[in-house]
């Protein structure tokens, strides 16, 4: 949490325009993006023309049944992203849970996610048109 001292606190919310909101969007990443992943989360990535990058969620029904995880899954990829978006390069990201993270710790979610984070930022940056 460290990370958190460096940004000014209100340069960490997470408003409409950092997200991922229309169909067109999530397909655009689906059929052009870069594929990275773990046991935890599946996360495509392609560049945008947007000041920053911008996350989409799609934690599925078939990863858990119940609305309770499924929406603890997403509180924590979300406050992963917002901590870590200033590290990020303008992309657009749509983070899909597996079936793994259902039963793991939030501070193991976290972690997962901030070597993701590491992976976008490195392979991202050095290939912009992916």
């Amino acid at each position: 949490m460290a990370r958190m001292s460096r940004v000014p606190r209100e340069q960490l919310t997470f408003p409409a325009q950092k997200r991922l909101r229309r169909k067109s969007e999530f397909d655009a990443a689906h059929a052009r993006g870069r594929r990275f992943g773990n046991g935890f989360f599946a996360v495509t990535v392609i560049s945008n023309d947007k000041s920053g990058p911008r996350l989409g969620l799609a934690v599925a029904l078939r990863v858990t049944r119940t609305a309770v995880e499924r929406n603890r899954i997403r509180r924590v990829i979300r406050e992963s992203f917002r901590i870590h978006q200033h590290t990020l390069p303008a992309v657009d990201i749509v983070v899909s849970a597996r079936a793994k993270a259902l039963g793991a710790s939030a501070q193991t979610l976290r972690g997962s996610l901030a070597a993701l984070w590491r992976q976008v930022s490195e392979r991202c940056v050095l290939s912009p048109s992916s």
